[in-house]
């Protein structure tokens, strides 16, 4: 009997100081737990009673589980930032996701999914942190001085369109050149402040390892060829162009300025459509419980709000077609205003290389009819000629930008789906650490 005394007295003791064999611990982890539990501010257990040398063997443990035992502790430090700030565990499954954790890499912390991980790191962030979680953000709100920079290219746009009409000779060619670097200039803020701008305090960041892309040229190009790219294309079929345009409809080289006119008033609608989708994506990611959820609901908003925007764009070119007295070419108009507007969305939420290559890809497709063209004038080439000529005498010159920007904004279109249904798409960007 005072032998199994003696074992239950020296048992806790032999356990805290690693000699029970499956029982040592190296001496790193044993210089770690001392160091975190004095760090932690708690005293440390005096006497040699076994209560006392209990309370020390729990502490390490305890200790020792939350440390290098504990993986889940080790993420949430990586990403302390957004587990003090997130309002709900939707919040840090979103910004888990934008960092590349998928469902495997939750297997890998005892996790089903990665809003279940997300659950676990809400639940003890207020235990583990020092940072009180912060009150819900408020929806983005609408400003009177973005409103006037949405409405200010389509104002400046009507304004160039009308002085085209009034003026002759060089006067035109004034008023032409001036009314497009307004139009340019207007255009460019629009899109650095607002809901169509790239970065601000409510916009998403970009996408960790997303990689970057210039669409300007491109988008200058497309919106260039539906103001002169039908009458260059008629003209190069029937084997000119012999002058320089002129802007008047019965000139060499005429110009088609309803397309321009109806997508500068367009950003507008697109403004306020964009803003639509970011006030309800972010009060479906506060009450949605999970990403599929998220994803299921947020599906339909973005879709709607994709039809929403043609609607409008529609409208805006039934007006000016009949004002300027120009065919509306519908099918033109819509799929490059849609192209356009789906490309942008995806810049303001972060992803910037899909955009950059299909605006590229129905560039280069435009750019490809024209110069297969005037390439078949030369000796033995004129077959090049052959398939541009087919869709033209098909569909008329239109059908060329109709049909590139067409299947570049279905493919942007799927793309899109893809990724704006994501939560990670609509969370705040974490702070720069």
């Amino acid at each position: 009997m005072s032998d199994l005394d003696e074992r239950g007295s020296t048992a806790p003791e032999a356990v805290a100081e690693g000699k029970v064999p499956g029982s040592r611990r190296p001496a790193a982890s044993r210089e770690t737990a001392s160091r975190e539990t004095s760090g932690a501010g708690e005293p440390a257990a005096e006497g040699n009673g076994p209560a006392s040398r209990e309370t020390a063997v729990d502490r390490k443990a305890s200790t020792t589980r939350r440390g290098a035992g504990d993986p889940v502790k080790a993420l949430m430090h990586r990403h302390r930032e957004l587990c003090e700030r997130a309002v709900d565990p939707l919040e840090i499954a979103a910004g888990l996701e934008a960092h590349g954790i998928t469902e495997r890499t939750a297997a890998r912390f005892r996790h089903r999914d990665v809003f279940s991980l997300a659950e676990e790191m809400y639940a003890r962030v207020s235990r583990d942190g020092d940072t009180p979680l912060p009150t819900t953000a408020a929806p983005p709100r609408v400003r009177v001085d973005r409103v006037f920079l949405t409405l200010l290219p389509g104002a400046l746009c009507a304004a160039a369109v009308a002085a085209l009409q009034l003026t002759r000779g060089q006067s035109r060619l004034f008023a032409g050149v001036a009314g497009a670097l307004a139009v340019a200039l207007a255009l460019r803020a629009a899109l650095r402040r607002g809901p169509l701008s790239r970065t601000g305090p409510d916009r998403p960041g970009p996408r960790p390892g997303a990689a970057s892309g210039r669409t300007t040229p491109w988008t200058l190009w497309l919106v260039a060829y539906s103001l002169l790219g039908d009458g260059l294309l008629r003209n190069a079929l029937a084997g000119g162009p012999d002058a320089l345009p002129t802007g008047s409809p019965g000139g060499p080289w005429p110009l088609t300025a309803t397309p321009v006119l109806a997508l500068a008033l367009a950003c507008a609608p697109a403004a306020w459509t964009a803003h639509l989708l970011t006030v309800r994506a972010r009060r479906r990611l506060a009450s949605s419980r999970g990403l599929e959820d998220f994803a299921a609901a947020v599906r339909p908003l973005l879709l709607g709000t994709f039809a929403l925007f043609l609607g409008a764009l529609a409208g805006l070119l039934t007006l000016c077609s009949a004002a300027l007295g120009e065919p509306a070419a519908y099918i033109q108009v819509l799929a490059l205003g849609a192209l356009l507007f789906l490309a942008r969305l995806l810049i303001t939420h972060g992803f910037t290389y899909a955009p950059a290559v299909v605006l590229a890809a129905a560039a280069t497709a435009e750019a490809a009819a024209l110069a297969t063209v005037f390439a078949s004038r030369l000796p033995g080439l004129g077959f090049l000629a052959v398939p541009v000529e087919t869709l033209v005498t098909a569909g008329g010159a239109g059908s060329v930008p109709a049909l590139a920007c067409t299947a570049a904004a279905l493919a942007l279109l799927v793309h899109t789906v893809r990724k704006l249904t994501r939560a990670s798409a609509h969370a705040p960007s974490e702070p720069a650490g």
